[in-house]
């Protein structure tokens, strides 16, 4: 793979789909979006515990804390859980199924792709999956 892009590059319906530019586009950009998922966790953390224990005196004033780090701790959840995405994308890029859909194995397209980084399915397959989810649900 490459290691060095022009700064400017874009991926365009004009190359090869897939092709060792994007590739190496994409992957820098999963790269990135997981080092800085995983420095806010970091900072997260280092707040969490330099907090220590709650120690408002006032009902509201100690609800609102507990309420405020209930939320961040979920909030990292999701960051913990997007990460394992990404990882699984970077295992795509690597392997060199990445941006082919899983169920179509048609090209996902560079749009949803630069919208989406972790997207597995194109979006007719992904609205096809959720249109059968709902079915399957209401019953």
């Amino acid at each position: 793979m490459l290691s060095t892009l022009p700064p400017d590059f874009r991926p365009s319906d004009a190359e090869e789909f897939m092709g060792p530019q994007q590739l190496e586009y994409f992957r820098q950009k999963l790269l990135k979006w997981r080092q800085d998922l995983v420095r806010e966790a970091g900072d997260t953390l280092a707040s969490l515990s330099t907090s220590g224990g709650i120690s408002e005196s006032d009902l509201t004033d100690r609800a609102s804390v507990e309420t405020d780090r209930a939320l961040e701790l979920r909030t990292r959840d999701r960051a913990r859980k997007l990460v394992g995405k990404i990882d699984q994308a970077l295992e795509r890029v690597a392997d060199g199924s990445y941006g082919y859909c899983q169920e179509t194995g048609e090209p996902i397209g560079l749009r949803r792709l630069e919208a989406r980084p972790i997207a597995t399915m194109s979006i007719e397959a992904q609205e096809r999956h959720e249109k059968m989810e709902r079915v399957h649900r209401d019953d």
